[in-house]
């Protein structure tokens, strides 16, 4: 066995599997070509600035013009992805992939110029793109490929190029600068940016070269040396949400070592009041440019000043679980590098693409099952039986990335639902009803109004769910939008009785002591009272609201009933009075426009969990919410029976016997 705490020899195992797999089969591991798979491969080089989905979607409509578009969406792992690339793009040209125009008249090629700082052979992705109509043939460091008419193929390519039987002049690829270094420093953890005038991001010998999802690179650490050219260069430094940037341009002497000191200023200090920020859904690997070991995990979360990581181990779209044996050896335990301030612990995403996506955290030991649905095999059992599995394995339950369509807060759960299968949270009404999760991550990569807007109807027909976050950033990926963002770029806080551990936070979430956000403070009390605290009040009486932020990027605050928006207004402070006629919540929310502290790609976000305001002892439970649940569990059943795969009728029946058990606690509510 390994004696080095962070790298025990099961987990040293699966690393090298994963680096296997890597080099066998490229960013996706040999995983099978669902959507979000092929996807993956494209925002490698699309980001999240380019739209994978409408040009995957208009190649598809050519090849099936008689499908309509939700049936066309069902198709989207079967796209040409070197097409879908080259028309995502538009003729753009990014950092990481050089293009040869093959057209008519001739070979052209395109590239915005990287730096090197020695003569090792540089390498990088080559778009052919060819707009003859006519297949041609390139030859790519002795490897010919042929392109189809109108076609495209991405390769790589790290010494010749012959098309037309010609060579390629490849010298616009990269341009060789003199030699220097930087050393970064700042006296505690950080996150740190060195870029060159081109975009270009340097990085420690061997710090994966990862791009957060504004395209800016980075690397986490402190009294680091890095190798760069002798130009002009910006140093930026960063630590989480809690701090503000610092930013300085230097121009290395060729030969010399720079120091660069730098100290990002705070903006908020949580700890201090008692509140500890966590991201409860963060990958070690799943898929992704280099497989991240566990001390990327560690440097990161210090970098970022992230007060609570939840690793966790998840399928992607095969029986293979990825860090399954990491899960295995340190279940139940702080991760090596945990201490007073920062806890890491690791759980599980358990994964059904039908009904919805669970993450636990504190799990004891791992799981009997991690997945259902998968290549083909049945969507059984019900997410519940997940719940209660985890539950008694001692996790703290929530759906993640619960939703990713647009809809507006009076819209009905058809048009919320969808048709297709995805892992949207379907089954969180029912399991909600059930008292069977604890949390919904309403501050997730995807659609955050949309979920805030299911949680609030779930809260108003009176079910308990704490707020929670979770970035779905995976370490194992360099540019991948939010995915290859530092983990910690959403965080829930959690009001925390006495010292830090996995047991007190976990506390504080199921107490609903709980606010997420992507920066901003908010603060609510309500006579006083914080979020998971309940009032009961006497008919008419009065309750004074007060609702502070802190950080620049909010533009509006809110205060939220089960009737809607009590109350709106600028940053900084709101308050409002609520006269108690019929039981209700309240809720702070802010908002404001993208920002760059905010990597959120439709803007700033901050939401608490409910003060409950209970009138002569009755709890909230909204007739239009309980009624708006029981039509959500109606239209789950018909897309269970469409789109569900079963071996037997049971199966099924396990499913609908989980949802009649919810209409009856709702209906109880209606009565």
């Amino acid at each position: 066995m390994s004696d080095d705490p962070l790298f025990p020899e099961p987990v040293a195992r699966a690393l090298a599997d994963y680096r296997a797999l890597r080099d066998a089969h490229g960013v996706c591991w040999g995983e099978p070509p669902l959507t979000y798979v092929v996807q993956a491969w494209t925002t490698v080089f699309l980001y999240t600035r380019y739209d994978f989905w409408g040009a995957g979607l208009r190649q598809l409509a050519e090849r099936h013009p008689e499908l309509p578009q939700d049936g066309l969406e069902d198709l989207l792992g079967g796209v040409d992805a070197d097409r879908v690339v080259r028309d995502a793009l538009g003729g753009d040209v990014v950092d990481n992939l050089a293009a040869l125009r093959l057209t008519p008249d001739g070979v052209t090629l395109e590239a915005i110029t990287q730096v090197v700082l020695d003569d090792r052979p540089f390498r990088t992705s080559l778009l052919l793109d060819s707009s003859r109509d006519e297949p041609v043939t390139v030859v790519v460091d002795g490897t010919a490929y042929e392109v189809p008419p109108r076609g495209a193929k991405v390769v790589g390519t790290g010494g010749s190029v012959t098309a037309d039987g010609r060579p390629v002049d490849l010298t616009l690829l990269c341009r060789r600068a003199a030699p220097a270094a930087v050393r970064v420093r700042a006296g505690f953890p950080c996150r740190w940016s060195v870029t060159g005038a081109n975009g270009q991001g340097w990085y420690p010998e061997g710090a994966p070269h990862k791009v957060d999802a504004l395209r800016r690179p980075y690397f986490h650490g402190d009294d680091l040396v890095v190798a760069v050219p002798a130009e002009p260069l910006t140093v930026t430094v960063a630590r989480g949400m809690e701090y503000a940037s610092a930013e300085i341009v230097i121009t290395p002497e060729a030969g010399a070592e720079a120091l660069v000191e730098l100290a990002p200023e705070r903006l908020y200090d949580a700890a201090a009041r008692g509140w500890y920020g966590g991201d409860l859904h963060v990958h070690l690997n799943w898929m992704g440019e280099e497989p991240a070991a566990p001390e990327l995990a560690a440097a990161a979360q210090h970098g970022e000043d992230l007060h609570v990581l939840n690793l966790v181990a998840g399928n992607v779209a095969s029986e293979r679980v990825y860090d399954l044996e990491a899960l295995a050896h340190w279940a139940g335990q702080d991760l090596p590098w945990s201490d007073a301030r920062h806890l890491a612990r690791i759980g599980v995403e358990y994964r059904n693409d039908l009904v919805g996506h669970l993450t636990a955290f504190g799990l004891q030991e791992p799981p009997q099952r991690c997945h259902t649905g998968f290549q083909g095999t049945a969507d059984w059992p019900p997410n519940a039986v997940a719940c209660e599995e985890l539950r008694a394995l001692g996790g703290v339950i929530g759906y993640g990335h619960p939703f990713h369509t647009a809809f507006g807060e009076g819209d009905p759960p058809d048009v919320v639902l969808g048709r297709r299968r995805n892992c949207s949270a379907r089954e969180i009404v029912a399991d909600a009803a059930l008292g069977l999760i604890d949390a919904l991550d309403v501050l997730n990569h995807s659609s955050v109004a949309g979920t805030a807007a299911v949680y609030r109807r779930l809260v108003g027909a009176g079910n308990r769910l704490a707020v929670t976050a979770g970035t779905d950033a995976v370490l194992s990926f360099c540019r991948r939008g939010t995915a290859s963002s530092p983990p910690g770029w959403e965080r829930v806080y959690a009001n925390v009785a006495g010292p830090l551990t996995a047991e007190s936070y976990a506390e504080a979430i199921l107490l609903g002591r709980t606010f997420a956000t992507t920066g901003p403070w908010l603060e609510l009390a309500v006579n006083g009272h914080g979020p998971g605290d309940t009032l009961d009040l006497a008919p008419g009486q009065r309750a004074e609201i007060v609702v502070t932020s802190i950080g620049p990027e909010v533009e509006r605050l809110e205060i939220r009933t089960a009737e809607g928006v009590l109350a709106q207004g600028p940053p900084g402070r709101l308050a409002a009075t609520l006269v108690a006629d019929e039981p209700t919540y309240v809720v702070a929310v802010a908002t404001g426009p993208p920002h760059p502290r905010t990597l959120h790609r439709r803007g700033v976000h901050a939401h608490t969990s409910p003060v409950y305001v209970d009138v002569a002892g009755s709890h909230v439970a909204r007739e239009a919410d309980v009624r708006w649940c029981l039509a959500w569990l109606d239209r789950l059943e018909a897309l269970l029976r469409e789109f569900g795969r079963f071996d037997t009728g049971d199966q099924l029946d396990d499913h609908l016997e989980v949802y009649e058990r919810a209409r009856e606690v709702y209906r109880g509510r209606l009565a």
